[in-house]
């Protein structure tokens, strides 16, 4: 029986994923050593691999079938945009996407002027500003803390995840409006989804289970 693989993002990620795996009977000893230099680890009872990646480079494995299954967050998996099934909630990783700035733009969104927007994620931004709210928005990628932007003049507002809302209570800074909410997910390759139905299937179940108790 060949190994299924699974990519797991580094960090809070995989240390929560790998928990719950566990109250599904799946523990990956190799994992547990904190002076390990493997890159990748193996599950010998249940015939599974495992690797840690950037999140932003989950939905990359899995598309191209160096991963049979990924856990990545929400806005990972909208804004890399691949081709990949996204088949289960996990219920951890909760946050939001949210559009922010100073108080004063909420105008601007009101009436949908011609704004510049600040973001990490120019896909979901231009999804929702042009697709969702018809609005037209001239969107600037930034890599680094995107709270700057209108502070500094570079944007109207931003397009970030949200968590507490405190990072940008401290810099004058509210959530305007919505865009979705967040979480961690799994997602699939679909071949391996077609070639390994039954196996896969039994996992996310045995998942599910383990999230509904």
């Amino acid at each position: 029986m060949k190994y299924l693989t699974i990519a797991l993002t580094k960090g809070r990620l995989a240390g929560k994923t790998m928990k719950l795996l566990a109250q599904a009977g799946i523990e990956c000893k190799e994992m547990q050593d904190p002076e390990t230099r493997k890159l990748i680890f193996t599950d010998e009872k249940n015939r599974l691999k495992f690797f840690l990646a950037k999140g932003q480079d989950v939905p990359t494995y899995v598309e191209y079938g160096a991963a049979d299954l990924g856990v990545t967050g929400e806005d990972t998996i909208l804004e890399e945009n691949r081709r990949v099934y996204e088949v289960l909630d996990l219920g951890f990783g909760k946050c939001r996407m949210c559009v922010a700035g100073p108080a004063q733009a909420a105008g601007l969104l009101r009436h949908k002027e011609q704004i510049t927007v600040a973001t990490k994620y120019p896909r979901i931004a231009r999804d929702y500003f042009h697709n969702r709210k018809n609005q037209t928005v001239e969107i600037i990628k930034l890599n680094g803390s995107v709270e700057l932007a209108p502070i500094v003049g570079l944007s109207d507002v931003i397009c970030d995840i949200v968590e507490t809302g405190t990072t940008l209570k401290e810099n004058g800074l509210i959530v305007l409006e919505e865009v979705c909410p967040l979480s961690a997910r799994v997602i699939v390759n679909p071949v391996s989804m077609r070639m390994e139905n039954e196996r896969i299937s039994c996992l996310l179940r045995s998942m599910n289970d383990i999230i509904e108790k």
